[in-house]
């Protein structure tokens, strides 16, 4: 964890447990006093718990909303929140304190702002239009002209809430302006509330999935708290005493408020999580019809068109090739516009979403990314197999260039180079006769010599040419250099070809030679006594081959011999296969197209 962050995390606990220290300091002094000093007025012990958690629940999800929220604010609310959740019985405690009493009791019902500004800001972390700036400077307005009221024009609570000392900041005694004021205030913070809610829920009824998906438990949360604050400004405005009931479902519906809020963040953070299910599609490049898919699924928002840049025309189109036209945003704007483009500027695509989906800028930057990522990715795998496609088919060209190359060469030693060796050497056998008639026997024997040597010359020379390219394999194809092989092999060799006709020069050189080089292993490290080849053209156009022999097993892949092998298989897009279990023997089965890449 990085020094700043670690840092930052430390101070934000230090802070909400002291707000929850001195909330809960508030609720528990509150409580101790007002059983000593006034027995008939001492909460239950239920009520003053449920009244507690109220604050640490706020502190709880503040914690929680500092971590993943969007925005700071929120998460300062609630520990403000948790702060101005003053209790009525922590009067007792402060009614002697003239300049202090007055202060208190003139914010102690603020956290209904607080609450309110929370809910105006859910999801996003700020006010989305004027109307929500409108709602919020009201209840600022309201909430200061109260605590001004209280400041300047109360005497003292009343009796049921303290035995409270003169207010040291009064000005004049107006009992009447401040209880008007006091009921404004009141009224003004449940009406506020009420509007807040059926705000919230008639947004949440007309709205769409994903707007839906984003508020699905405030506006339930909040519905009940305004009701049941609604409710309590009726009874104090007629002087009666609220049920229980009520005042327990004011508690529970106030403390769902942060639930509800930080529920949300949850689902967004979800939401971004889902990205990447994206990310998978990536792997293969951007299928434009299967992207669109997945992102409407990702998003859940059925609204989702994607359209793409098409470089050629300059426009943007959808993935069946229809151009972009009109306004892809909705006349009643319902809908907003995702620009995506690559780092060097160039457009890549444009999503239309829901309009409700600008409030989780983290999600549209992931779902950019991905997009930008998957048009990379497939890009990228063009120019690989793009790549691949052209080293296939230089390598095709290579080989059977070597092959043309390695036929003319054994073709001008034949025609060529032995030729003219076989008629010096018929020159030289004449030569040698008629010193013999004349009588010249040693330079006759000088002659056989020099022919014996040239026999010799003559030998090796079409042994170097039958290595370079057999011309039975030239004149025959496998059906007979490979039985020909066999036969110079030490051990015995049971062949089996039945390669139908006359197979492409490439493969037959490449068999032929993987066979040579399979019996010259047989022969130098198996210790074997008996050898089999078998070579097979199966339906699917590939020839099979199987070299394999009762030796002593053991041999690896990596050896010079297997390794020139497997060189020559891959050189024609072949494949090879080694089993070589320790006394069993060895069997390569090697499996080459009979149409070269390319």
């Amino acid at each position: 964890m990085a020094p700043g962050r670690r840092g930052r995390i430390i101070k934000r606990t230090i802070v909400i447990a002291a707000a929850a220290a001195l909330s809960l300091g508030m609720e528990i002094s509150g409580w101790l006093v007002t059983s000593i000093t006034a027995p008939g007025y001492q909460p239950e012990v239920s009520w003053t718990a449920l009244h507690s958690m109220v604050p640490l629940v706020f502190l709880a999800c503040a914690g929680v909303a500092w971590s993943i929220g969007p925005a700071r604010a929120p998460s300062r609310l609630m520990v403000a929140f948790a702060v101005l959740w003053i209790p009525l019985t922590f009067f007792r405690v402060v009614e002697d304190i003239g300049w202090l009493w007055p202060l208190l009791y003139g914010i102690h019902l603020w956290w209904g702002l607080i609450a309110g500004i929370i809910v105006l800001v859910y999801p996003r972390g700020w006010f989305a239009d004027r109307t929500d700036r409108w709602i919020a400077g009201i209840a600022l307005v309201s909430g200061l002209v109260y605590f001004f009221a209280v400041v300047l024009l109360l005497e003292a609570p009343a009796a049921d809430t303290c035995a409270c000392v003169a207010n040291v900041y009064q000005i004049a005694e107006v009992p009447a302006l401040y209880t008007a004021i006091d009921y404004g205030f009141r009224g003004i913070g449940a009406l506020l509330a009420l509007v807040i809610a059926g705000r919230l829920l008639v947004q949440w009824v007309r709205g769409s999935v994903p707007a839906r998906t984003v508020a699905f438990l405030m506006p339930v949360a909040l519905l009940a708290w305004a009701v049941s604050l609604a409710w309590f400004a009726i009874n104090y405005a007629v002087q009666t005493t609220a049920t229980t009931v009520m005042g327990t479902i004011s508690l529970v519906a106030i403390a769902s408020i942060p639930v509800s809020f930080v529920a949300g963040l949850a689902h967004a953070r979800n939401m971004r999580a889902r990205v990447a299910d994206l990310m998978r599609i990536t792997r293969e490049g951007a299928d434009r019809g299967l992207w669109a898919e997945s992102l409407a699924r990702t998003l859940r928002d059925a609204s989702v068109r994607v359209y793409w840049w098409d470089e050629e025309h300059g426009r943007y189109a959808d993935a069946g090739g229809e151009p972009l036209d009109g306004d892809p945003a909705g006349r009643a704007g319902e809908h907003s516009l995702l620009p995506v483009v690559s780092p060097t500027g160039i457009p890549i695509a444009l999503i239309r979403h829901d309009k409700v989906l600008t409030d989780n800028m983290r999600l549209l930057d992931g779902v950019s990314s991905a997009l930008r990522l998957s048009v990379d990715n497939g890009r990228l795998r063009s120019e690989i197999e793009r790549t691949l496609e052209q080293v296939r088919q230089s390598r095709s060209r290579i080989v059977e260039g070597a092959e043309k190359a390695r036929r003319q060469l054994e073709r001008d030693l034949h025609d060529g180079a032995q030729q003219h060796l076989v008629s010096l050497g018929m020159r030289l056998r004449l030569a040698a006769n008629q010193a013999r008639d004349r009588g010249v026997e040693p330079l006759g024997v000088e002659l056989d010599g020099t022919i014996s040597m040239l026999n010799t010359a003559l030998k090796e020379l079409r042994e170097l040419a039958h290595g370079i390219h057999p011309s039975l394999l030239t004149s025959g194809g496998l059906a007979l250099a490979v039985p020909e092989l066999a036969g110079r092999c030490p051990v015995p060799v049971v062949v089996d070809v039945q390669a139908e006709g006359r197979l492409p020069a490439v493969v037959e050189s490449t068999a032929y030679f993987v066979v040579a080089e399979a019996l010259a292993n047989v022969a130098k490290h198996s210790k074997a006594t008996r050898a089999w080849v078998r070579a097979h053209l199966d339906e699917h156009g590939v020839l099979e081959l199987v070299v394999r022999d009762n030796g002593v097993g053991g041999a690896s892949p990596s050896g010079s011999g297997m390794v020139g092998i497997a060189d020559r298989v891959d050189a024609v897009d072949g494949t090879i296969t080694i089993e070589s279990p320790p006394g069993a023997g060895t069997t390569i089965t090697v499996r080459v197209p009979l149409a070269m890449p390319g």
